[in-house]
């Protein structure tokens, strides 16, 4: 059987994962990453590697989307022509504005550009445990279900576009309050004589159980904080365009705002390449 064709921009922690699944779901995935090493990773998992932006667009009629800036989705929308690519699922994490610009600018060409942010780590996207929080015109999700499937758990539709990102901030505000809380309960676990690892198992089952308490909470036991599903570095990035949205609405956000200083100081402490997870090296030196 013939398999089916899709594209690949970006080949970073969650782009190689949701390629990897993708074809062990049976697509072909054409890939492009500026990038050296992750070219030759999509190449070792079994990917076609595209000699650029153009030849991975033109590879497919969905193309899929995991990039690091706002710059680099205008570079994309601008480079992707509209002669074989028809719909472009954008799943970073980036401003509303930013993405509405790439969408209008598509648009001309006779492309639907789709916003769907992840919920997941790049652990989680390995496993294929991803939420695909979709949004943009209903006839476009639609044709993207069996993409979806590829590479997640589960999608949502959220109506018109933009709606996939104020998801998206509402998620990655509870993710910035949990790991850090998670960070705190472990730390607590270890000082009281507790087993860390028996503490994160049995907090697991109980009620103040979170995905960050199961999916980080092993790595703040170990201490181990490289290789990284989620940077410090991204993290700031996803941190601030956050901040902005809450902002701009005035919505109270008191603890997400008291999470920020910790962050930093990861970053500061030398961090910016570890894992999130690492906030609890930070917390650790507190006495």
């Amino acid at each position: 059987m013939k398999k089916r064709n899709v594209g690949m921009l970006g080949l970073g922690i969650m782009g190689s994962a949701m390629a990897a699944n993708l074809m062990r779901a049976g697509f072909r995935v054409t890939g492009y990453d500026p990038v050296e090493a992750c070219r030759r990773r999509h190449r070792r998992a079994g990917g076609v590697v595209a000699a650029d932006i153009e030849t991975a667009a033109r590879s497919a009629s969905i193309v899929i989307a995991s990039l690091p800036s706002a710059a680099a989705l205008q570079s994309i929308s601008r480079r992707i022509t509209g002669k074989a690519t028809k719909i472009v699922i954008e799943t970073s994490t980036l401003p509303i504005p930013e993405k509405d610009k790439a969408r209008k600018a598509l648009a001309k060409k006779g492309i639907t550009l789709l916003d769907c942010p992840l919920s997941g780590t790049g652990a989680q996207a390995r496993l294929k445990d991803l939420i695909v929080f979709a949004s943009g015109p209903r006839a476009a999700i639609r044709q993207c279900k069996s993409v979806f499937n590829g590479f997640s758990r589960a999608h949502y539709d959220l109506g018109r576009f933009g709606n996939g990102s104020k998801m998206k901030f509402a998620a990655n505000l509870l993710v910035a309050i949990h790991n850090v809380s998670t960070a705190e309960a472990v730390i607590l676990a270890r000082r009281s004589g507790l087993d860390p690892a028996l503490a994160v198992k049995v907090l697991g089952d109980g009620a103040g159980a979170s995905r960050m308490l199961q999916v980080r909470g092993p790595l703040m036991v170990r201490r181990s904080y490289l290789p990284a599903t989620v940077t410090q570095e991204t993290w700031q990035k996803d941190m601030k365009i956050i901040g902005e949205f809450v902002r701009r609405l005035k919505s109270p956000a008191p603890l997400f705002n008291a999470t920020k200083a910790i962050y930093r100081k990861a970053m500061r402490a030398g961090l910016a390449k570890a894992d999130t997870a690492a906030v609890a090296a930070v917390l650790e030196r507190r006495r």
